[in-house]
């Protein structure tokens, strides 16, 4: 089945995971996002931390091109999302806030459905599906009804629904929001095993710093700004902070 995420050339070989540069948009008369600009390397899991209301589900809805802005510019693997749309988003995956598997369905039927509008054969699909879904222990309950599950093994659905077509980028938008603790541990974990495996970059937003490590790129938003971006040690240093949530209160307590 073709579709316009169906495969794509390979990206250039130098380019980033994804380039935001001097991305602005606005509702109306009230600015959400201003001039935001960053860049998330291949195989790094970058943290866009920020509260609610900062501007980071309209900075997805604007790399998904569920929203578009004539201010800045956007690169998935080197592609503009404008100018080669089709290109850009064969090389994205995504997991919304909002569940969006079919409750109905199987877990397999759900999963065979988005691998037929990213254009895998049937054969390459059964086995990509496996590989998804045997990585989170989910493959014996394949035959499940989505509705069957509990919220957990459906976020893990998700993310296997979103590799299956071997993204370059992974998004993931407040992923853990209403799961248990060891849910939530289990999703925190795997996806920083999946960029530290080279295999996707990770750009997670979240509010909550327990989802953080070490390791990670932290992105701070705030209003619709970029207040700090950097590894942590660095966001650290800038902010004077023992810890990242000193660092996130003193870059969002007087942000105008």
């Amino acid at each position: 089945m073709s579709s316009k995420f169906a495969a794509s050339p390979a990206s250039p070989p130098a380019a980033k995971a994804l380039e935001v540069e001097g991305l602005s948009y606005a509702f109306g008369q009230r600015k959400v996002l201003d001039r935001v600009s960053f860049a998330v390397d291949r195989g790094c899991c970058a943290i866009l931390l920020g509260p609610n209301g900062a501007g980071k589900t309209t900075l997805f809805s604007l790399i998904t091109r569920l929203y578009d802005s004539r201010e800045g510019s956007i690169r998935i693997a080197g592609y503009d999302v404008r100018k080669a749309a089709g290109r850009a988003l064969a090389q994205l995956g995504v997991v919304f806030q909002q569940p969006t598997l079919d409750l109905d369905l199987s877990v397999l039927q759900n999963l065979r459905y988005h691998a037929a509008l990213h254009g895998l054969g049937r054969r390459q699909a059964e086995q990509r599906i496996r590989e998804e879904l045997e990585r989170q222990g989910m493959y014996a309950r394949r035959g499940e009804k989505v509705r069957q599950l509990n919220g957990g093994h459906r976020r893990r659905v998700e993310i296997a629904r979103a590799l299956l077509h071997e993204p370059r980028l992974l998004l993931l938008d407040e992923p853990t929001v209403g799961l248990d603790v060891p849910s939530r541990k289990a999703i925190v974990r795997y996806v920083h095993e999946l960029a530290g495996s080279g295999r996707v970059a990770v750009l997670w937003a979240t509010h909550l710093i327990d989802e953080i490590d070490d390791g990670d790129r932290l992105i701070v938003l705030h209003r619709g700004r970029i207040r700090a971006a950097g590894s942590v040690r660095e966001v650290l240093d800038q902010t004077g902070s023992a810890d990242v949530g000193m660092a996130f209160d003193r870059l969002t307590r007087d942000a105008a």
